[in-house]
């Protein structure tokens, strides 16, 4: 769009508007696109269930974007990117992305590229005065459907009660963490592996038969966090809870599999292999990063039955999307992992509206009263009866609640400046000078 299509809206301002202008309003209704600059990079911590580090881009126009990097990540990741953009025009989305994309990696490493992609989209989204969804794509939904991770209880009936209060809460979609340590006081249940034995097995079956019995057989319900379990072990899980018709079995491998932690799986060929040993669909990915560099070859193998990124470590809005269609081309369904703040769930969710094939999406912070109270701007409650309504406001269509952020600060403050990472950090191939070097003659020169 050019200043002579909306000249209302791309108006140059009389004067220079500064990266901390018009904060309030979270916009600048006067910005000019062509002139947009990146000014800055900030960040605060967010204390929670787990930590939320929140990043801030702001440009010269008072226009700034929101991000966030992977839950119980740091803001570092991010921040080390920071003289990779400044400077540079915030609306160029992909290749900003492209710039910083070689910095990006598997696990919490993701969070960074991730973070700066969201806040991309919000700035775009307030410039042209678009929801962050449109930038992307079309919806498919109006709302997104959720479903809560719920933490382990030992006692069977307390289990079952704790997913029973979801279900009284509107929630239609269910997750309980089944890990093997729940029957490690039962005789003859865990063998000298930490793994479950048949019986073990059995017991285990008990406590997912005590939520069928609450929530019924006809709603979703998904199993994670197991332990130990070798690719072997993953099949004797799976095939012993093939009867209780689970909607997936989550990061099952964690033993002999390339990479580190069960959740960033490298090995397609061991998950291949669980799939096609049980008719239970087996879910991973949600600290895999890039399309390319994490979940392609799971894709393109048919290794796995549902994919389930994490757009704050997967590659924020734009790319966790390229994977999850990529994923649909293939009949591979998609959910979303998310354990973070209101800023991330938003993204998320502006994301998730334009999947074509989309399960649920996960929020972990059902039980903190105060997570909806951090930002502004989406309504009351943000997950109302199990569904997130997709904003049609610009960019993510949320700002912060500086007063309850505040409360909740990890450490340092809020927004500080960040000099620390104005020079490079991280970075590609750069040349400076002055150089002295001996020239063909093997004369003493100075060259830049």
């Amino acid at each position: 769009m050019g200043a002579a299509v909306l000249p209302g809206i791309f108006k140059m301002t009389e004067n220079k508007a500064g990266a901390q202008t018009n904060r309030s309003q979270g916009f600048n209704t006067h910005s000019a696109p062509s002139q947009l600059k990146i000014t800055d990079m900030r960040a605060v911590l967010i204390a929670s269930n787990y930590d939320y580090p929140i990043i801030r881009i702001d440009t010269n126009q008072g226009v700034y974007g929101l991000g966030e990097v992977r839950d119980a990540g740091r803001e570092g990741t991010a921040l080390v990117l920071k003289p990779h953009l400044i400077g540079r025009n915030p609306l160029a989305i992909e290749p900003l992305l492209d710039r910083i994309r070689v910095f990006a990696g598997q696990q919490r490493v993701g969070g960074g590229y991730s973070a700066v992609d969201m806040a991309l989209h919000d700035i775009a989204g307030k410039v042209y005065g678009v929801p962050a969804w449109r930038l992307i794509g079309s919806k498919y939904r109006d709302r997104i459907r959720i479903y809560c991770d719920t933490d382990q209880s030992r006692d069977p009936k307390v289990f079952a009660e704790r997913l029973k209060k979801r279900k009284e809460m509107g929630f239609t979609f269910f997750k309980m963490d089944l890990g093997t340590s729940l029957v490690r006081d039962k005789p003859g249940a865990i063998n000298s592996y930490g793994t479950a034995t048949t019986k073990g097995l059995e017991y285990l079956g008990e406590y997912i038969q005590a939520v069928r019995d609450v929530i019924g057989w006809d709603a979703p319900l998904a199993t994670d966090h197991f332990g130990p379990l070798t690719l072997n072990d993953s099949i004797r899980y799976a095939r012993a809870f093939e009867k209780y018709d689970l909607a997936w079995l989550e990061d099952m491998i964690q033993v002999g599999h390339l990479g580190w932690g069960g959740d960033a799986p490298r090995n397609w060929r061991a998950y291949k292999e669980l799939c096609d040993s049980t008719t239970a669909p087996i879910a991973t990915g949600e600290s895999l990063f890039g399309l390319e560099e994490g979940f392609k070859a799971f894709i393109d193998n048919r290794a796995i039955d549902i994919i389930h990124p994490d757009p704050l470590t997967s590659g924020g809005i734009r790319e966790t999307k390229r994977i999850a269609d990529y994923a649909e081309l293939h009949g591979i369904q998609t959910a979303i992992h998310f354990a973070g703040s209101p800023v991330g769930c938003m993204a998320c969710v502006h994301m998730a509206a334009t999947l074509k094939n989309m399960l649920a999406m996960e929020n972990h912070a059902v039980d903190i009263p105060w997570w909806g109270d951090l930002v502004t701007g989406p309504s009351k409650p943000i997950v109302n009866r199990g569904y997130i309504t997709v904003p049609d406001t610009p960019g993510l269509g949320i700002e912060l609640n500086e007063e309850v952020v505040k409360e909740h600060i990890r450490k340092g403050g809020y927004f500080e400046p960040t000099p620390q990472y104005d020079d490079y950090i991280l970075d590609h191939f750069r040349t400076g000078g002055p150089y002295p070097h001996l020239d063909e003659h093997g004369k003493l020169v100075i060259s830049r």
